[in-house]
């Protein structure tokens, strides 16, 4: 297979450089606050991460840490660890099943390829990085606004969902005339 044609990925954590610090501290909140939500798969994991990657001042066994500490003291794993990073942002996606599946509709509708909303991408091994260029996020929040006139997510919400559900960030922007898919096309190898 030709290198052109192969899938490139990058790492899960390349996600915080589009990631305002105070929202990466919200995603963060908000996993651990609902900690109880969440599978037990899902929480193993996620304290497998605490344990190896967080540090609280004051705790032998930064699990037990309450939430804005442990929140805060993650932020530099979350940085750094692509798995950190995939194990919050599904538990985040898994939080909010609904909107992922309005968000997954509203992809296909402009002829993107995503995976089934059930389908667990913390397991992929990244990024994709191709994001067609006529779908950047303001274009994308306005057709979602005028799609789901009652929705009230918040538009980073609504933009991280887009990225999770797609699997992609806008790193190699393409127009359709490059002559492959920008949306999903891609040959995985």
């Amino acid at each position: 297979m030709s290198e052109e044609k192969r899938a490139k990925f990058i790492p899960f954590h390349a996600i915080n450089e589009f990631m305002l610090p105070e929202y990466r501290l919200k995603l963060l909140q908000e996993v651990f606050g609902n900690f109880d939500q969440l599978s037990e798969q899902r929480k193993s994991s996620i304290n497998r991460m605490v344990k190896k990657l967080v540090k609280v001042a004051g705790f032998r066994n930064s699990t037990l840490a309450p939430v804005a500490l442990k929140s805060r003291a993650a932020v530099s794993a979350f940085e750094r660890s692509p798995e950190m990073v995939a194990q919050i942002c599904q538990a985040w996606f898994e939080l909010h099943t609904d909107l992922a599946t309005r968000v997954a509709e509203f992809l296909k509708s402009r002829g993107w390829e995503v995976l089934p909303v059930e389908a667990d991408r913390a397991v992929l091994p990244g990024f994709l990085t191709r994001w067609p260029e006529k779908d950047n996020f303001v274009t994308l929040d306005d057709a979602f606004a005028q799609a789901y006139p009652d929705d009230t997510t918040h538009e980073y919400d609504l933009n991280m969902m887009m990225v999770w559900v797609s699997g992609r960030l806008p790193v190699e922007l393409v127009t359709e005339e490059d002559g492959q898919q920008p949306a999903g096309g891609e040959e995985e190898g």
